[in-house]
């Protein structure tokens, strides 16, 4: 695998404007789903402007800085296609097994979340919603802060624990549902992150957790019956 991290910390963290811009849209969208649970419009404007504003912030910072810079390269496409793939299977595989036995014993469905994929007819814009937070938490934050100077393990282990922490307040599902999220969130925001620091190619982290979104429609529709038949 080859690697190629490039370590230029030649700009303090609030002069870079992949840290004020990605930084400002988590605080906002933070806000905006605490003010929402607590005022009862629940965490659906959260999740909009989650899914809208990192996809905006990474277009914007990609035309401005070049897409490089958010690790949306070809280079090592092919050692970020391998990885993110093959780790990517291998999750979705441990994800099966994991949700086998909790479901084997006794554990409760994901209701909420199914009526958001099948009855309000949003399965298909989950590529939409992957896209959006590995553009931002593995694109635009990991690479400016590892840029910055930031010790590797600090950066992945920071912006992992944000970006699951984050699934609180953009999840329009009860809290049960949001934790489980969260547990989700750490191997992916973990190895998505060591990925894209190894090969700076945010594609490797997309594949991980797009692969993920599967393992985990299948928690819903399929693992159940397996596990009660």
């Amino acid at each position: 695998m080859r690697v190629t991290v490039s370590v230029q910390p030649t700009r303090s963290l609030l002069g870079d404007p992949r840290i004020r811009w990605g930084g400002g849209l988590v605080a906002a969208v933070w806000l905006i789903g605490l003010v929402g649970g607590l005022i009862g419009l629940s965490e659906w404007p959260a999740l909009v402007l989650d899914v809208l504003g990192g996809l905006g912030v990474a277009f914007t910072l990609g035309r401005t800085l070049g897409w490089a810079a958010i690790g949306v390269t070809t280079t090592n496409l092919r050692s970020a296609t391998i990885w993110g793939a093959g780790i990517g299977l291998g999750l979705m595989f441990l994800d099966w097994v994991n949700t086998f036995f909790y479901y084997r014993g006794g554990g409760e469905p994901m209701a909420a979340m199914e009526v958001i994929l099948v009855g309000m007819g949003l399965l298909y814009l989950f590529p939409v919603l992957v896209l959006a937070e590995e553009l931002l938490w593995r694109g635009v934050l990991l690479i400016a802060l590892r840029e910055a100077g930031w010790n590797l393990h600090l950066t992945v282990g920071l912006t992992t624990l944000l970006y699951a922490l984050n699934h609180l307040f953009v999840a329009p599902v009860p809290l049960f549902e949001r934790w489980l999220m969260v547990g989700m969130a750490l191997p992916i925001g973990v190895i998505g992150g060591y990925l894209v620091l190894r090969t700076r190619n945010v594609w490797a982290a997309v594949l991980v957790h797009g692969l993920s979104i599967v393992a985990m429609i299948a928690d819903i529709f399929i693992i159940p019956g397996l596990a009660r038949g």
